[in-house]
């Protein structure tokens, strides 16, 4: 089973727009048995809050089923249980590692990095309102990904 942790700022809106995409195409693959997926926030700004409202209403305009999520912040401890941990932008990755203290099998990565657009930043539709942006930005990555997966199932 590959698990995947995707982290964002406050686990509200790309994070969360990523699992819930990346768990839609897993699903429709017929590969939910071989995954688990969840996100997590850096911060602790938004700790118990659910899925942001734009990132709902995005999800349902793409026909993407948006669960009950929480917001919740990344524990040391998972980088031990995750294959992948991934944030949206470089300030996210920074955080990270004030949490992990540090990445020693590379599990660490932006979610851009598995795209042609390596080392660029998912925008925060927090401050850009706009989340049809980010999620373009999160399907693509998402797509990406799920091909890097498929190499090690």
């Amino acid at each position: 089973m590959i698990k995947i942790l995707f982290i964002c700022h406050g686990n509200i809106c790309r994070s969360t727009m990523a699992q819930y995409v990346f768990q839609n195409m897993i699903d429709k693959a017929g590969l939910t048995d071989s995954f688990y997926i969840d996100s997590a926030a850096t911060s602790r700004e938004e700790i118990g809050n659910s899925v942001h409202y734009g990132t709902r209403r995005k999800l349902k305009e793409a026909g993407i089923p948006c669960g009950d999520h929480r917001a919740r912040q990344m524990r040391r401890d998972e980088y031990d249980q995750f294959d992948y941990i991934i944030g949206m932008d470089s300030w996210n990755i920074r955080n990270m590692m004030r949490i992990l203290g540090s990445d020693p099998e590379g599990k660490v990565s932006k979610l851009l990095d598995f795209t042609d657009r390596s080392g660029q930043d998912i925008a925060d539709p927090w401050y850009t309102g706009n989340f049809d942006e980010t999620y373009r930005d999160v399907k693509e990555g998402c797509e990406a990904l799920m091909q890097d997966c498929l190499l090690r199932l």
